[in-house]
């Protein structure tokens, strides 16, 4: 017959600790997290976007110079590239306030494994439209 086995208290103790302090602090991280913007520029540097905590576009400027030699197609990718590295930008500053707010081993799944907070603060919205549209086409 093997023995039981005790549970570890003062562990048990200190994630409780955790989750309080976590939780009492959730109004603050909150309200830091809705003030975070997000800047990214095209590699060229002619345009540069500003998005809000949601990957929201908040600002744009686009240098004049980028209308000298008219290119629709360049344009709309600069765009769409200044406006992801912004939200890149959004992402690091936000998952730099929840690393400072929630620890670590409060983040995991329900089974342990990778931080399924981060994996949703790293994926961009294009991303999750792609899962969406493959997984209706496997349907």
């Amino acid at each position: 017959m093997s023995p039981v086995e005790r549970p570890d208290w003062a562990s048990l103790y200190s994630v409780v600790d955790d989750l309080k302090r976590a939780i009492g602090g959730l109004d603050e991280t909150q309200k830091r997290i809705s003030r975070i913007t997000g800047t990214g520029y095209s590699p060229d540097r002619m345009v540069k976007a500003v998005v809000g905590p949601r990957g929201q576009l908040v600002d744009l400027e686009i240098d004049p110079r980028v209308f000298r030699n008219p290119d629709a197609r360049g344009l709309a990718d600069a765009i769409l590239i200044a406006a992801r590295n912004a939200v890149n930008d959004a992402n690091g500053k936000t998952t730099t306030i929840v690393d400072e707010a929630v620890p670590v081993h409060l983040r995991r799944g329900p089974f342990g494994g990778e931080d399924q907070l981060e994996g949703v603060i790293a994926r961009h919205d294009a991303d999750l439209n792609k899962d969406d549209d493959e997984g209706s086409r496997r349907r």
